[in-house]
């Protein structure tokens, strides 16, 4: 597979240019009705009272003219020679920039209380105007404001429109854009991935997941080189689903397919499909569909499909109508039904895979399941090194030494820590990242923040370091469990003491592993007795793993003598919703009972461990409230070697001694046969 980064290409770059939408005219005509409503092409007239009507204007014979508009409101336009006086200088000043001739527009504005007594005020001055030999204009006008009348019209409803386009394109999740959203709720909201919008990950980005990238690279050659398989008479898989924990990679695979094809990608939610509305889900993937024959051959990615693919029947809602059912069962039809989708390979992620319906798994459908699992050893070095590409860290970091501190880490959590291990650093005002940020940081994900303001008193913090030197004693003392790498009093997160290990990699695990393990876990509570005679609630967390471990021995791994070879595990998680137990009463009393057998037989091996290494406890204990972290060195140096160890070095002297067994047996058989040679060639 070629890696290499792909050369821009300008001719391909999409164009900048923003594109058009309908807003852009909404926008536009309610710019208009606004600058129409509050901008006035003619200076605005000054309300006066009736008091200074009369007495300013009229009584002076300044007014030349009055308009009584609709009978609500008369216009006063005042004599041009009269303008220039300073009662009037408020007018000239907002008139002086008008385009329009000052005698052409009314300077005042009165609003008429009661007409009929305005008339009458009018028909007494226009006689004394008369007196004079001047005239006084009075006239009556019906006017409508038309654009004010549209307006009044037009604006609640494009108001109401407008919020029930906004309200419902919220309930859409905008589906569709534009004015037109309600009406394409149905359309797929699919990101579509081709050759003018390439994403820039590809397999180099992929650590580890090597069996993965083996069965999904053949997909990618499938679709360049088609030929290569159709000459043998193979057919392309329909579909291959991506199954694993949380943080193994499953998504950033799927990205890796879409930087490496040269075919159309199609990516999708499982949630996208399900909408308020009935039927959108079915239609959604009938048009995902339709858009994926009419650019085959493409790659159709499916990110948690587990919210569209439960197996139908068993959800907990009592058999209603789910659109989720619908959404399957018009996904079902797509993938495998009557219409061939030849060239459209499905792709799909999820941690769920127990629940999927079983017709979404057969042959034909996803031909494939992928298993994306927590990486090993090796693989998490790989993912470091990939992360630590854009860190500035030590050249003193080993990466194979932080792949091993790191057992059961995803690579989301291994990603976590780099970024985790940076910031430790930039706080502290280091230039560079080393390896002690790297420990804290992975403690600090494990265990959580440090509380050393935590208010603990003397007592407590007695009882906490006892406790924990329990833990190590006891993990030191036995060779299947698990390493020892460091004991801390200090609080972290919930927990106010801490044990941290190094887990084996191992595939299996055997009943004397188990004991062990659980023995370890109960050491802490033990040793409260042994030195305290009493006991406290800080074994709550060993206490719930310890019967959570009895409770697998017995149930799943059957690992009692009394219940038997039986497991009650369920793989296919039926019995998720049952109200009942898969065993009888009795049974269920014989469980209890065994579980309750087998945590008091480790207790007492713990207290008789601790009771036999008491004075090597109470050291441990003194060393850690003195320094409030202890290492391995300070266990060795207290009890000697651990039995891990020892166990250790015992199977590594064996395996050589096994293998020179071999190489000495491999040379006396070729000393043989060259003797048997020798001897034919004489004869």
């Amino acid at each position: 597979m070629n890696n290499e980064p792909k050369k821009n290409n300008p001719v391909n770059k999409p164009s900048k240019k923003p594109k058009f939408s309908f807003y852009w005219v909404y926008g536009a005509i309610a710019l208009i009705f606004i600058i129409l409503q509050f901008v006035n092409y003619a200076p605005s007239t000054k309300e006066i009272s009736l008091f200074k009507l009369e007495n300013d204007m009229l009584k002076p014979h300044d007014v030349s003219k009055i308009v009584i508009v609709n009978r609500d409101f008369a216009e006063i336009y005042i004599k041009k020679d009269r303008l220039s006086q300073d009662k009037y200088s408020d007018v000239n000043k907002n008139q002086n920039n008008s385009f329009i001739s000052q005698g052409d527009i009314p300077q005042y504005k009165y609003s008429i209380l009661s007409p009929e007594k305005f008339e009458e005020e009018l028909n007494k001055y226009q006689t004394e105007y008369d007196k004079q030999n001047e005239t006084l204009v009075v006239k009556s006008e019906q006017r409508k404001d038309i654009f004010g009348d549209i307006l009044g019209w037009l604006l609640p409803v494009i108001i109401f429109v407008g919020l029930w386009i906004f309200i419902m394109r919220k309930m859409t999740g905008g589906a569709g854009g534009g004015a037109g959203g309600i009406f394409n709720v149905g359309k797929s909201k699919a990101k579509i991935f081709d050759k003018e919008s390439k994403t820039k990950i590809d397999f180099s980005f992929v650590a580890g997941l090597e069996e993965a990238k083996i069965e999904v690279k053949e997909i990618v050659d499938f679709l360049k080189e088609p030929k290569k398989y159709t000459r043998l008479g193979g057919k392309i898989p329909k579909g291959a689903l991506l199954v694993g924990p949380p943080g193994t990679g499953k998504t950033l695979l799927a990205k890796a397919v879409a930087g490496e094809a040269n075919v159309p990608f199609f990516s999708m939610s499982g949630s996208d499909f399900v909408e308020m509305f009935v039927g959108v889900g079915a239609s959604r993937v009938r048009d995902l569909f339709k858009q994926a024959k009419e650019k085959s051959p493409c790659i159709v990615f499916i990110d948690e499909i587990d919210a569209i693919g439960r197996a139908r029947g068993k959800n907990p809602n009592m058999g209603a109508n789910d659109e989720r059912e619908n959404t399957l069962n018009q996904l079902l039809t797509e993938m495998d039904g009557f219409d061939t989708n030849s060239g459209v390979i499905i792709l799909a992620a999820t941690n769920r895979a127990d629940i999927l319906d079983k017709a979404l798994l057969r042959a034909g459908r996803f031909d494939r399941q992928i298993y994306v699992e927590l990486p090993d050893l090796n693989e998490r070095e790989a993912i470091f090194k990939v992360h630590l590409k854009d860190i500035k860290t030590s050249k003193t970091i080993d990466t194979k030494f932080l792949a091993k501190q790191t057992p059961g880490f995803s690579g989301a959590d291994i990603a976590n820590v780099c970024n985790e291990s940076a910031l430790i650093a930039a706080r502290r005002g280091g230039k560079e990242v080393e390896k002690q940020d790297f420990l804290d940081a992975i403690d600090r994900i494990i265990g959580g923040l440090e509380k050393r303001n935590k208010i603990i008193t003397i007592e407590e913090k007695k009882t906490i370091a006892f406790h924990e030197a329990g833990h190590a004693t006891i993990s030191w003392m036995l060779k299947y469990a698990h390493p020892l790498v460091k004991v801390t009093i200090v609080p972290r997160g919930k927990a106010l003491g801490a044990a941290w290990y190094l887990p084996e990699e191992r595939q299996i695990t055997t009943t004397e592993q188990i004991l062990d393990e659980m023995c370890a876990t109960l050491g802490g509570r033990a040793s409260e007795l042994i030195n305290f005679n009493k006991i406290s609630t800080g074994a709550l967390n060993d206490l719930e793993k310890a019967t959570k471990q009895a409770y697998a021995m017995i149930v799943y791994y059957g690992m009692s003598d009394k219940i038997g070879n039986i497991s009650f595990y369920d793989s296919t998680g039926q019995n998720e919703y049952s109200f009942t137990k898969p065993y009888s009463e009795k049974t269920a009393e014989e469980i209890d009972d065994e579980v309750k057998k087998l945590i008091e037989k480790q207790f007492d091996r713990a207290v008789d461990i601790l009771s036999k290494n008491k004075e090597g406890l109470k050291k441990l204990a003194e060393r850690l409230l003195a320094k409030e972290v202890i290492y391995s060195d300070d266990l060795e140096e207290i009890f000697g070697k651990s039995q891990y160890d020892i166990y250790k070095e015992e199977i590594q002297q064996k395996e050589q001694q096994k293998e020179q067994e071999n190489k000495n047996t491999d040379i006396k058989t070729n000393d043989k046969n060259n003797k048997d040679n020798n001897t034919t060639n004489i004869t």
